[in-house]
C-alpha cells in the first residue's frame, strides 16, 4: 500500500502534532492546503477529543488525522470517537504499539508508528503498524538518551528493512528537504517545527520569534529524566549546561513546556523546535508552505 492511500490527501506531508499548539484552525487549514493535518491527543480523554474533532470538521471536510500516545488509557474510546468522526489515520508514538494495533485495525483505521531507531521500525511492521514515521536526530520533540543516527542514514536503513510505507521527520522545512526524503526511500514527510512558525499556528509570537532567530546549531538536547528534547538554546541554558554542578533535569520540568511556550518564557522552559529551525527566515501561510514543499 502507498502512503497517500493510506492519508487520502493530495499531498505526502504530516502535521507534525506538537501538543502546545493543538490547534483545530490550524490543522484544518494544512488539510484545505491538500496536506494531513493531525490533533495531538497525547493524553487526551474522550470529551477533549470529542471538541477538537468537532472543530476541525466544522473547518475543512478533508482527510486528517490524529496522534495517539500508546500509554493513553482512553485510546480505544478515542479511536471510537476518531471513527465515527470518518477519520481513516492515525499515527501513534512513545511505547510498544502491539497492543494498539489491534484495536486501530479494529476501528477500520490505519495507523504508522513514529519510531527513532531501525530495530523498533522492524519490531513495529512486526507489530501491525501500516507505516512507520521515521524521526531522525535532528527532529524536535522527545528524544532518547542514546545515540541516534540522522533521516540521511536512518530513513534508507529503515527502508532496507521493511516494506511498509515509511514517512521522514526531521529537517524538513522546504522542497529542498522534501525532496531529499523521498530520494532516501520515504513516501512522504512529517512537517513540525515550519508548522510552528505559520501564520495561522497559535503559537506565542516570542516562540515564533526564536524560532526565526535561532542559526546554525542553535539548538541542543535538553535531558529531562529519561529522555531528552530538542530545544533553541537561550542565555540562561547555555549558561547552565557550561556549568558541571547544574542538574538540568531538576530545574526544567516538561510539565512546564505547554506553559512556558504559551507565555513565551524560555527561562521557564526553552522553545521547542528542530534543528531546521536555523532555515526558517519568514511566517508564511501553510498553504505557501506547502505550495513551496512540492512545486
Amino acid at each position: 500500500m502507498q502512503l497517500l492511500d493510506i492519508l487520502g490527501c493530495r499531498h505526502p506531508i504530516i502535521q507534525g502534532p506538537i501538543g502546545a499548539i493543538n490547534s483545530a484552525k490550524l490543522t484544518a487549514a494544512i488539510c484545505e492546503a491538500g496536506a494531513f493535518g493531525m490533533l495531538a491527543l497525547a493524553f487526551s480523554n474522550p470529551d477533549e477529543t470529542t471538541k477538537l474533532v468537532g472543530e476541525v470538521r466544522r473547518l475543512t471536510d478533508r482527510p486528517f488525522g490524529a496522534n495517539l500516545m500508546v500509554m493513553n488509557p482512553h485510546n480505544q474510546e478515542i479511536l471510537e470517537i476518531l471513527s465515527r468522526a470518518g477519520v481513516k489515520t492515525v499515527t501513534t508514538s512513545a511505547g510498544s504499539p502491539k497492543n494498539l494495533y489491534p484495536l486501530i485495525h479494529a476501528a477500520g483505521m490505519k495507523g504508522l508508528h513514529v519510531l527513532l531507531s531501525l530495530s523498533n521500525a522492524i519490531k513495529a511492521e512486526e507489530a501491525g503498524a501500516d507505516g512507520i514515521v521515521v524521526s531522525g536526530s535532528e527532529s524536535g520533540g522527545l528524544r532518547s538518551l542514546g545515540s541516534e543516527s540522522s533521516n540521511m542514514v536512518l530513513v534508507p536503513l529503515v527502508a532496507d528493512h521493511v516494506k511498509v510505507p515509511i514517512v521522514a521527520a526531521g529537517g524538513i522545512v522546504d522542497r529542498r528537504g522534501y525532496r531529499a526524503a523521498l530520494a532516501l526511500g520515504a513516501q512522504g514527510v512529517q512537517v513540525g517545527t515550519r508548522f510552528i512558525a505559520s501564520e495561522e499556528s497559535p503559537a506565542a509570537p516570542a516562540w515564533k520569534e526564536a524560532i526565526l532567530k535561532c542559526g546554525d546549531g542553535g539548538t541542543v538536547l535538553l535531558p529531562i529524566g529519561p529522555m531528552k528534547m530538542r530545544v533553541v538554546a537561550n542565555s540562561k541554558l547555555e549558561k547552565e549546561m557550561g556549568d558541571p554542578t547544574v542538574k538540568l533535569p531538576d530545574i526544567y520540568s516538561l510539565f512546564n513546556a505547554p506553559q512556558a511556550w504559551s507565555a513565551g518564557d524560555f527561562d521557564l522552559f526553552p522553545a521547542g523546535a528542530g534543528e531546521a529551525a536555523a532555515l526558517i527566515r519568514d511566517i508564511k501561510p501553510v498553504r505557501d508552505i506547502i505550495a513551496e514543499m512540492v512545486s
